[in-house]
């Protein structure tokens, strides 16, 4: 583990430290991000940003000079259905882009409380199915981090079960897989994790589930049926309060006799792709996730 993330851990723990409880109206939350996102570095000079209106989906496609006209990224961004913009993630999503040698496109689904299930997972079958009718889906790969890597898998139950073509790969990175939260890390890694605070996993999850039966396969992927689904690249750090769902998620599908690549990262935070110009470990990541999506698509 290099010494810039180790550096970050600490940072990362000081702020954990400091969260508010989970009783923060959302909407504080998104306006104190919406600070932040000042501060996000831009893509490199030669990145193209364009806003793509999905059938009704607000997205943002990005472009770099390596990038292939027929090759796409469907980005599910993280955030706990709550949180999460474009502006936020363009550091990483640049980043996807150059090393997979695709375009990405990013969508903002409608989030919760407002919004709650199934508001997500409907805006990202409409942005798959108007994307697809653009580009092969065969030449089309779905990537989310966290809650974005849970709703990834969760839609490529639902667009399966609709009888629809699915894209030629997936990644879930760190990814949230089990709403019902009954994963054993979430206790065992409670104090090690130094980023995500158990404490606001149930707050979140009623956010999004407003009733709905946590096990739901549309909502946590874990329980669905895993059969038929394409070749999937899971990452996750070793540490993670998330670390079960990611393991739980893998076994499930080698159940299936699925292709699935498993990688745990010591000592790696949660999503620390994130933090790719920070620390080499996310660069190194997202070069495995550009290798990986190159050969299946």
């Amino acid at each position: 583990m290099s010494r810039r993330a180790e550096l970050l851990r600490l940072c990362l723990a000081y702020l954990k430290k400091r969260q508010r409880p989970a009783t923060v109206p959302m909407a504080h939350v998104r306006l104190r991000l919406k600070r932040v996102e000042r501060f996000v570095p831009h893509p490199p000079r030669g990145t193209q940003t364009t806003g793509v209106d999905a059938d009704g989906v607000a997205a943002v496609r990005i472009v770099t000079r390596h990038s292939r006209a027929d090759r796409y990224v469907l980005y599910f961004h993280g955030g706990g259905y709550a949180i999460g913009t474009a502006k936020l993630y363009r550091d990483l999503t640049w980043r996807v882009a150059h090393a997979a040698r695709a375009s990405v496109l990013f969508f903002d689904y409608r989030l919760a409380p407002e919004h709650p299930f199934p508001a997500a997972l409907e805006d990202a079958v409409t942005t798959y199915r108007w994307l697809a009718r653009q580009v092969d889906p065969r030449r089309i790969a779905f990537m989310g981090d966290s809650a974005g890597g849970g709703l990834a898998l969760a839609t490529l139950h639902k667009l399966r079960d609709d009888g629809d073509a699915l894209p030629g790969a997936a990644v879930a990175v760190s990814p949230w897989t089990d709403l019902a939260l009954t994963g054993a890390s979430l206790k065992t890694n409670a104090a090690v994790d130094p980023m995500l605070n158990v404490v606001l996993l149930p707050t979140l999850a009623s956010y999004y589930l407003n009733g709905t039966d946590p096990t739901h396969p549309y909502v946590s992927p874990l329980y669905g049926d895993a059969s038929g689904l394409p070749p999937i690249l899971i990452q996750v750090g070793s540490d993670e309060i998330l670390h079960d769902d990611a393991m739980r998620m893998a076994e499930k599908l080698r159940a299936a006799r699925r292709d699935v690549d498993l990688e745990v990262w010591p000592r790696m935070p949660h999503a620390w792709h994130l933090y790719a110009r920070l620390v080499p470990e996310g660069r190194a990541a997202i070069a495995k996730i550009g290798s990986f999506l190159q050969a299946r698509l």
